[in-house]
């Protein structure tokens, strides 16, 4: 399902449920794109790629069709009518850490290659940790947030 189709489903959520049902309705999965090397075959293709690319919370490695490498965060974008005018903004995790804007269209291959620094620390998955904590005896279970390491 694509980002554009989740969105419009919140939207249906937020239109048919009461501020005390919303509470308990699901949020948007998160799909685990560590690793994954998306085909970039189309235009549609690309501009969901990269759409993933600006949701996902590690670093990303581009190869543009001129054969330069970047690798980095991927912080902001700009979609155009078409690839030529559309853009990312990335942050460079090597040498020169300024910001560096890159075409769509100048993209020959992305992939996922950062770990994704917030994969597994969801409020759902603390609360899990939590109840096992009490579970198991534990005391003095604290509301802290994990290190992002």
């Amino acid at each position: 399902m694509s980002t554009v189709q989740q969105e419009a489903g919140k939207i249906e959520q937020l239109k048919e449920h009461s501020a005390d049902e919303l509470e308990v309705v699901a949020g948007r999965e998160r799909e685990n794109l560590e690793g994954w090397i998306p085909a970039l075959a189309s235009d549609d293709e690309v501009r969901e790629a990269l759409e993933k690319a600006f949701d996902y919370r590690g670093d990303v490695t581009i190869t543009k069709k001129d054969g330069a490498i970047i690798e980095g965060y991927i912080f902001d974008r700009r979609s155009g009518t078409s690839l030529r005018d559309s853009f990312i903004r990335i942050i460079p995790s090597k040498g020169d850490r300024a910001k560096v804007n890159v075409v769509y269209g100048d993209i020959a291959a992305l992939a996922f290659t950062g770990r994704d620094a917030a994969a597994g620390k969801s409020f759902e998955a603390w609360v899990k940790k939590y109840w096992e904590k009490k579970a198991a005896g534990e005391t003095n279970i604290g509301i802290e947030a994990e290190k992002l390491d």
